[in-house]
C-alpha cells in the first residue's frame, strides 16, 4: 500500500459520505463535493488517489439478491488440501455464480474447513448444481464439505466508519 500524504479529515468525510451509496442523481459525485465543500473534480481525484492507496478496494454497485429472485443462499464449506488452496481458492473465487470466497484457518479438532464459498441461486436445484461445480472443480484436493444455509437476515452492511 502507498502512503497516502492527504488530509486524512477529508477522507474520513468522504468516507462518510459514500459508505451508505452514491446519490441516485445525474452527478452524485458532484452532490457529494458540494455537501463536503470541495470541487467535483477534487472529490473523484482524491477518490482514485484513496483506491490506489488501499484506503477503499472499489466504487461499485451492490444488487439486492432477494430482489433480483436469488432466495437460496448457502455458504459452503470446504476442506482443501493447505498446498492447493491458492490456487483453487482463485479459481472458485471466479465463478459466476459465487459472490464471498475465502481462505479461514481451520479450528481444529472440530472444524477442519479451510475454504468458503458463498453461493446465490433462484431455487434448491440451482445451488445443488453449483455446489456439484466447485466439488468437481477441487477434485481431489478437497477431502470434505458442509453447508451452511442462510435462514435469516440479521444485518446486510459493509464496516461502517463514524466521522
Amino acid at each position: 500500500m502507498t502512503e497516502l500524504k492527504l488530509d486524512q479529515a477529508l477522507i474520513k468525510k468522504v468516507i462518510s459520505a459514500t459508505q451508505n451509496g452514491l446519490p441516485i442523481c445525474e452527478r452524485p459525485y458532484q452532490r457529494i463535493a458540494e455537501q463536503l465543500g470541495i470541487g467535483e473534480d477534487e472529490l473523484i481525484e482524491l477518490m482514485q488517489k484513496m483506491l490506489s492507496a488501499g484506503l477503499i478496494r472499489r466504487v461499485g454497485l451492490v444488487p439486492n439478491h432477494y430482489a433480483l429472485g436469488y432466495r437460496f443462499n448457502l455458504m459452503t464449506v470446504w476442506d482443501v488440501a493447505d498446498q492447493s488452496i491458492l490456487a483453487l481458492g482463485e479459481k472458485v473465487g471466479q465463478l459466476d455464480f459465487v459472490s464471498h470466497c475465502y481462505q479461514r484457518p481451520r479450528q481444529e479438532p472440530d472444524w477442519h474447513y479451510n475454504l468458503f464459498a458463498m453461493v446465490h441461486g433462484r431455487d434448491e436445484q440451482e445451488v445443488e448444481q453449483q455446489v456439484a461445480q466447485i466439488k468437481q472443480l477441487l477434485g481431489d484436493a478437497c477431502r470434505a464439505m458442509t453447508q451452511l444455509n442462510s435462514l435469516k437476515i440479521l444485518k446486510k452492511t459493509g464496516l461502517r466508519i463514524r466521522s
